[in-house]
């Protein structure tokens, strides 16, 4: 039989596994089950009902978190020259268009963001088989594809993440790092559940939220109450 490490002891002594957390607690108690030396980035899982194979029950959207994540986001602006310094002036990273679609054509994909603009998606379209995959592919809904290319590099930076149910019908993002408070960490949960809720499918029925769970890099789950989250 394994013997528990002192950090796995003290996690054990602090969670209930069988509690329904509310959200501020859910913050408070990730922090201090979380021992990680590094600044370890602090998740939430929703889990929906939804059949996301159904093309009306899919949840994609956006939403700009209060706080952000507490992570440097690197952008990649693929632009005309005209709209370049916008671009630049707003604070995306990388600024260009031919020169970096060869890049990535290459296998370079050391970005975490890519805005461009539908006049130039013709030529983004063709990286497709190597964007896709990662998620990283510029997309209208997310608001990724647009004209004003400024804002749109400025919300990415300020926090605004994309998001979508994946086959199982879940969602799971980022929503700060632990040496964020339990405050800042229980708005931005708060915030994006929120966002979530609104965006319920018409063609989904019963219930729509059926589990929320807030973990660390490092740390086990904690089951958060779907009707709790609202609290202060």
């Amino acid at each position: 039989m394994a013997t528990l490490t002192k950090n796995r002891k003290a996690v054990e002594a602090k969670l209930d596994k069988n509690k329904m957390y509310s959200l501020k607690e859910a913050s408070q108690l990730v922090k201090e089950i979380t021992f990680t030396k590094f600044d370890s980035s602090v998740d939430i899982d929703l889990r929906l009902g939804v059949d996301p194979r159904k093309a009306n029950q899919m949840v994609r959207g956006t939403v700009s978190l209060p706080h952000g994540i507490g992570k440097t986001v690197k952008v990649l602006a693929l632009v005309s020259a005209d709209k370049e310094e916008e671009a630049k002036a707003a604070g995306a990273d990388y600024v260009g268009l031919d020169e970096y679609i060869e890049k990535i054509k290459g296998g370079w994909t050391d970005i975490d963001v890519i805005i461009t603009m539908p006049s130039v998606m013709g030529k983004v379209g063709a990286l497709g088989r190597v964007l896709g995959p990662r998620g990283l592919m510029p997309n209208p809904k997310s608001g990724t594809v647009t004209m004003d290319v400024a804002k749109a590099v400025t919300e990415v930076k300020a926090g605004k993440i994309d998001f979508k149910v994946d086959k199982y019908g879940i969602i799971h993002t980022t929503i700060g790092r632990i040496s964020f408070d339990e405050k800042q960490l229980a708005e931005n949960a708060r915030e994006f559940i929120q966002t979530v809720v609104k965006l319920k499918p018409a063609a989904s029925k019963g219930v729509y939220l059926k589990g929320v769970a807030i973990s660390s890099t490092m740390s086990p789950g904690i089951h958060v109450d779907p009707k709790r989250f609202i609290e202060d």
